[in-house]
């Protein structure tokens, strides 16, 4: 009984962590762009800082089969692409203002966010 406690204890603490106190490291984009992977429920990288006023890609490489991870869409650019999988997607962006601009799946469970500075 007391290892089934435990067990529950560990398995909300790891919960909060995740939903509350996780923070996931943000990757600079160079020159060339990024490649995003799509798998096991999540964009990595998930947080991206791109520069201000130039023009850069976005490659997106989905190994994670799932329905969900087969669209990604940038409301605030007004992008909707489908990854094909295992395959890479290249999503090209104009240059853009400083500001922040979330990416997601089209239900909303796979998501990052994109920082112009």
């Amino acid at each position: 009984m007391m290892i089934v406690n435990l067990i529950g204890l560990l398995a909300i603490g790891l919960i909060a962590w995740w939903f509350w106190f996780y923070q996931p490291t943000t990757v600079s984009a160079g020159e060339g762009g990024i490649v995003i992977t799509v798998d096991a429920g999540s964009y990595t990288p998930a947080h991206i800082t791109l520069a201000a006023h130039q023009a850069t890609t976005l490659t997106f490489l989905r190994k994670d089969p799932s329905p969900c991870a087969e669209v990604v869409m940038i409301p605030s650019l007004d992008i909707n692409e489908t990854l094909p999988l295992n395959k890479n997607m290249t999503v090209s962006l104009p240059a853009l203002e400083p500001g922040e601009h979330p990416f997601h799946c089209q239900m909303q469970m796979y998501r990052g966010v994109l920082n112009i500075k």
